[in-house]
């Protein structure tokens, strides 16, 4: 679960769903095998990995599932086969609505889900015409191998006191699940608000997009300093490094940010 130096493997998996869950449930299967094989006991996959389409306001009601459907049941199934926590997103049915969700899950089962807050609404796509927003009080954070884990989504990457208040929860680490829908300068957006979340919070940052056609791609790795620690282009593949918890420390104690802040979200 860690390498050779005790720290633990992180991975941040790139590729494109499709609109079919079957065939999707196969490559999110295969993609949590390959990121294993690399060693990683985090691996993190894409928003809406179940189910994925241009159109999602009139593909979303068909395609959702409970957290007890198949997706969440091969997310355990791979999770158990290698000792690892598994992250992806996928959209749940709920009683009274569908929710963008993130799952954490383990050889039990669902650790933890998140269901998103900030609903994409914006460039030109209305989210909450079709989605349930998460409840606003959610500040999801797990723990992994030892390791505080916080949980957010995509747009969610836009409103930095998100990410402060899961590091008031006591995430050292954040994970960014994405669907970064492509446009101009988005790219740019992308890595550069990963890395001002690592900076102004000192934590790695863990952000796997979806590849082209939707994705910007370009996912990655951060520390707590901004250094990119892996980092992937638009093609499909897996980012893995290490979360070294000595580098938050020493971060943290050179660069004391958290601790004398003025201001606190509530």
């Amino acid at each position: 679960m860690r390498d050779d130096e005790g720290m633990l493997l992180a991975a941040a998996v790139q590729w494109a769903p499709g609109e079919d869950v079957a065939e999707n449930r196969v490559a999110a299967a295969h993609w949590i095998d390959l990121a294993a094989a690399r060693g990683a006991r985090l691996i993190v996959l894409p928003e809406y990995s179940q189910h994925c389409s241009a159109d999602l306001a009139s593909s979303a009601a068909e395609a959702a599932e409970t957290l007890d459907g198949p997706f969440v049941a091969m997310l355990r199934d791979r999770a158990g086969a290698h000792d690892a926590v598994v992250v992806a997103g996928l959209l749940e049915q709920l009683d009274d609505g569908i929710a963008n969700t993130v799952v954490a899950v383990d050889a039990s089962g669902v650790q933890e889900a998140y269901r998103k807050v900030h609903l994409y609404d914006a460039f030109g796509t209305r989210e909450s015409d079709w989605l349930t927003a998460g409840d606003p009080a959610q500040a999801v954070v797990i723990d992994a191998f030892g390791t505080r884990i916080g949980i957010q989504t995509c747009y969610d990457l836009r409103f930095p006191e998100m990410t402060r208040r899961l590091v008031d929860a006591g995430a050292d680490v954040i994970l960014v699940p994405a669907e970064w829908v492509r446009g101009p300068q988005k790219e740019r957006h992308w890595t550069t608000l990963v890395t001002a979340r690592a900076i102004e919070s000192t934590v790695h940052v863990v952000a796997a997009d979806q590849a082209p056609p939707l994705g910007v791609g370009c996912s990655l790795i951060v520390d707590p300093m901004g250094i990119p620690l892996a980092a992937l282009g638009d093609e499909e593949g897996i980012a893995v490094a290490p979360i070294d918890p000595d580098v938050i420390v020493r971060t943290r104690t050179r660069n004391p940010s958290l601790a004398n802040r003025r201001y606190r979200v509530s």
